[in-house]
């Protein structure tokens, strides 16, 4: 899958620009089972959401198919890193308790990682999926990102896999007891140069240019950067968090 590659390329700009987690989430999940049992944080990434487990719980094991982002990852004497594919790992058969997918279950195989699932968790585990869609900031400065996001790269540079995100996991493969969740945001303060940092780590960006050599951040800087005043003020940026939690019977 071509999108993919795109997060083993500038790996340093995800952990700068990208938006971590609320740590309330993290508060929610370690509440649903026992802080001994052992995490699985599968797509990990640079291993936010794995770091955020690890101080509650005990053991986790953070795995993903991209071995850059890995190597920035932050580190924990009980976390552990390990680069594989989401659909097949070495973990050992029913050995995990909670499972989190933090922003990556739309790239996967549904059907082989739930298989994958099924084999490496116990009995009555826990699985935990969420992602953030597009950022709001005021009315001044999202109708200029929608135009980025819909009407210059819109379905021809997202991949068809971002339309789970931009359903809010609603329609997303999930077969699995649904439990029901509390409301999470993600709120992060920026400047000008870090928002446009962060809008260059979108892999539809990358994808443009790639394609096109040539960055479609560029169609809309005048308009992004009159309106968003003094360059280095910085404006609240929000992510509600979509947030799917299940009983792996």
């Amino acid at each position: 899958m071509q999108y993919i590659k795109h997060f083993n390329q500038q790996s340093d700009k995800y952990l700068s620009y990208r938006p971590g987690y609320p740590e309330p989430l993290f508060d929610y999940l370690a509440s649903l089972v026992d802080e001994e049992v052992y995490v699985w944080d599968c797509g990990t990434g640079n291993g936010q959401a794995a770091f955020a487990l690890a101080r509650r719980f005990q053991r986790v094991l953070a795995t993903d198919i991209n071995f850059l982002p890995l190597v920035l990852a932050s580190q924990r004497e009980n976390l552990h890193y390990l680069c594989c594919a989401a659909e097949k790992s070495p973990i050992l058969a029913e050995s995990m308790g909670l499972v989190t997918i933090a922003q990556a279950l739309h790239w996967f195989n549904f059907d082989d990682f739930y298989q994958e699932v099924r084999r490496v968790t116990k009995p009555m585990s826990t699985i935990a999926a969420w992602c953030y869609a597009l950022v709001t900031i005021n009315a001044h400065l999202d109708p200029i990102i929608n135009k980025l996001y819909t009407d210059i790269l819109g379905d021809q540079y997202w991949p068809k896999e971002r339309r789970y995100i931009d359903e809010h996991y609603q329609t997303i493969p999930f077969p699995f007891k649904k439990l029901a969740v509390p409301q999470f945001t993600i709120e992060k303060k920026l400047d000008f140069a870090s928002f446009v940092g962060y809008l260059s780590t979108w892999s539809a960006v990358k994808e443009y240019q790639q394609r096109r050599h040539k960055n479609p951040i560029d169609i809309i800087f005048n308009d992004l950067q009159a309106a968003w005043g003094n360059p280095k003020s910085e404006h609240v940026m929000r992510w509600p968090v979509h947030l799917l939690v299940g009983v792996i019977e």
